[in-house]
C-alpha cells in the first residue's frame, strides 16, 4: 500500500499557513501604559526581553491543521496497491434474487448487480439496458487484481459486443436455469430516408428512387428492414420521422440540418455540398481500384458522410450496379454484431490487458475531517470571544 497525490500542486496552498501565524502575532493582548505618581521617582528598572508569543495557541493550531487539511484536499491524495480479497457475485438482471442465492452461497461474498454502478443485490432489479462485455470489462478493471470474481448468467445471455470478453482473471462464470424471459429487444419501426435536392432535375434522383422501389420490395419476413423514402427541396423541413438523409443542394448546411444530424441524425451529402471536414474522416465505400466514393465520422450524437463523386453512371459506374441499394442501404445501416448467445460458448477468457489498480481517492474522508476542524475551530474561536468580552 502506498500514498500518492494526483496533484501535487495543490500543496502550494500550505504557503497559506503564514497568515494565521501573523494574524496571531499582530493579535496580541493591547497594553496602555499607566502613570502612577507614587513610582515617578523609582529608578527605572531594566526592560525584559520581548519573545515571540502566540496568543491563543489552541486556536492558531486548529486553524493551521485546517489550512493543512485544505492544502491536501486540493493535491488529491490516493492510496495504491490496496488488497481486497473479498469474493465478488455478479448476478446478471433477469436472474431473480432467490435463485441466485441458492445456486451459490459463498461466504462473505460481496453481491453486486451485473448492471451500471454495480448496485448491491437488495436493491431493486436494473433494467437490462447495458452491455453485458463492456459492464464485465469495466468491474474487471476496477476489483483488485487479489478478488475472486463469480458472474451469474442465465442460460442466454443478451447484451453481447460479439467479441469473447478476455479479462484479466480467472473468472467463475455459472449459468443459472432460470425462468425469467430473455429480455425482447424493442421492435423496430420502418426507417424513413427523407431525399432533399436542390434542383428538381437533379441527375441523381431517378436513381434514388430506383433505390425506394428496390427497398419496398423487401420480403415481408424482415419486415424491419423497410425504408419508407420521401423526397422534396431543400427549402421542406424534414418529416419528424426522419431516419436517414440525403442532402443534394449545393453549400452550407442549414443550422437545423446540422442540429438533427448532431442530435442523433445520419446524413449522405452530395459532392457539392459544405460538410464539415471529412479529409480525416473514414473511407466507407471504395471502388475497386481502391479510390474512396464516400468518406465519413461522427458529428455529435449522429453521423455525416459526403460522396466523393457525383450521383450519375459517368462519374460513378457503381451506380448501375444491382447491389446498389443493397450497398447504400448499408452506409445508412451497418449490420450489427450478434449480440445474444448461450452462456457457455462466452464465457470470459484469461488473457485481458494487465490495468494498474485503481487508486482508492481519500478526498471524502478529508471533506469529513475539515468539517470536524472547522466545526472545532469556530467553536473556539467564538468561545475566546465570549470569553474577553467577560
Amino acid at each position: 500500500m502506498s500514498f500518492g497525490l494526483l496533484l501535487p500542486a495543490g500543496l502550494l496552498a500550505l504557503l497559506a499557513l503564514s497568515i494565521p501565524l501573523l494574524l496571531h502575532l499582530t493579535r496580541r493582548t493591547e497594553q496602555q501604559a499607566t502613570v502612577f505618581a507614587a513610582l515617578r521617582w523609582l529608578k527605572a528598572s531594566q526592560r525584559p526581553r520581548r519573545q515571540v508569543r502566540f496568543d491563543e495557541l489552541p486556536l492558531l493550531v486548529l486553524r493551521l491543521l485546517l489550512l493543512a487539511l485544505l492544502a491536501l484536499l486540493l493535491a488529491r491524495p490516493v492510496l495504491s496497491g490496496l488488497t481486497d480479497a473479498r469474493h465478488w457475485v455478479a448476478v446478471t438482471p433477469g436472474i431473480d434474487r432467490a435463485e441466485a442465492r441458492a445456486a451459490l452461497d459463498p461466504p462473505d461474498a460481496e453481491w453486486r448487480w451485473l448492471a451500471s454502478g454495480f448496485p448491491a443485490l437488495d436493491q431493486e432489479t436494473p433494467a437490462r439496458l447495458h452491455s453485458t462485455s463492456s459492464l464485465l470489462r469495466e468491474l474487471d478493471a476496477t476489483l483488485p487484481d487479489d478478488a475472486a470474481l463469480t458472474v451469474l448468467v442465465p442460460r442466454r445471455i443478451d447484451g453481447l459486443d460479439g467479441e469473447r470478453p478476455a479479462l484479466r482473471r480467472q473468472v467463475d462464470w455459472h449459468i443459472v436455469d432460470t425462468q425469467a424471459a430473455p429480455a425482447q429487444p424493442a421492435p423496430k419501426s420502418p426507417a424513413v430516408l427523407a431525399v432533399r435536392y436542390g434542383q428538381p432535375d437533379e441527375q441523381a434522383l431517378p436513381y434514388l428512387r430506383a433505390v425506394a422501389t428496390a427497398w419496398r420490395v423487401t420480403p415481408a419476413a424482415a419486415e424491419e428492414r423497410q425504408v419508407r423514402v420521401t423526397s422534396g427541396p431543400s427549402s421542406e423541413p424534414l418529416e419528424a420521422q426522419a431516419s436517414w438523409l440525403v442532402w443534394l443542394a449545393p453549400g452550407a448546411l442549414p443550422p437545423d440540418i446540422r442540429a438533427w444530424i448532431a442530435a442523433g441524425g445520419t446524413a449522405l451529402l452530395g459532392v457539392a455540398s459544405q460538410a464539415p471536414d471529412l479529409a480525416g474522416g473514414n473511407a466507407l465505400w471504395r471502388d475497386a481500384r481502391g479510390e474512396v466514393i464516400v468518406r465519413g465520422r461522427a458529428w455529435g450524437d449522429g453521423r455525416v458522410m459526403q460522396l466523393t463523386r457525383e450521383l450519375t453512371p459517368a462519374t460513378l459506374p457503381e451506380l448501375l450496379d444491382p447491389g446498389f441499394p443493397d450497398r447504400l442501404r448499408t452506409l445508412f445501416d451497418p449490420p450489427q454484431p450478434p449480440q445474444s448467445a448461450f452462456a457457455e460458448t462466452v464465457a470470459p477468457r484469461p488473457g485481458g490487458l494487465a490495468l494498474p489498480s485503481v487508486p482508492q481517492p481519500l478526498q471524502p474522508w478529508l471533506a469529513v475531517l475539515v468539517a470536524m476542524v472547522f466545526v472545532a475551530e469556530r467553536w473556539l474561536a467564538t468561545s475566546s470571544r465570549r470569553g474577553r468580552s467577560a
